[in-house]
């Protein structure tokens, strides 16, 4: 399994916008490109923050070649329009070597 680790500052009041927008495209993403999904957090800073799961390196490097496109514009958009801040590259891409989580 792969783990790819992200983040995003939000534009204030447009939280809830960036979290529907999020698991959208999340779901497309998942259909599309076979990610295994993800999850959601808030840093204690503000900044929203996931990791998403994929079977392999290789499925992960696919889906980030072609930028995760999906069809579905509007999603897309919200979500864009919802974000101040964001690095173009993952912070983390990790391989897990052991898994506890139930």
């Amino acid at each position: 399994m792969f783990v790819a680790v992200y983040w995003w500052r939000v534009h204030p009041g447009k939280e809830e916008q960036f979290r529907l927008a999020w698991r959208r495209g999340t779901e497309h993403i998942g259909r599309i490109y076979g990610g295994l999904g993800s999850r959601l957090h808030r840093e204690t800073d503000g900044r929203f923050v996931a990791y998403a799961q994929w079977p392999d390196e290789q499925t992960w490097r696919h889906a980030f070649d072609n930028k995760m496109a999906y069809d579905d514009p509007e999603t897309r958009q919200a979500f864009v329009d919802a974000v101040i801040e964001a690095p173009r590259e993952p912070v983390f891409t990790m391989t897990v070597t052991d898994d506890l989580l139930r």
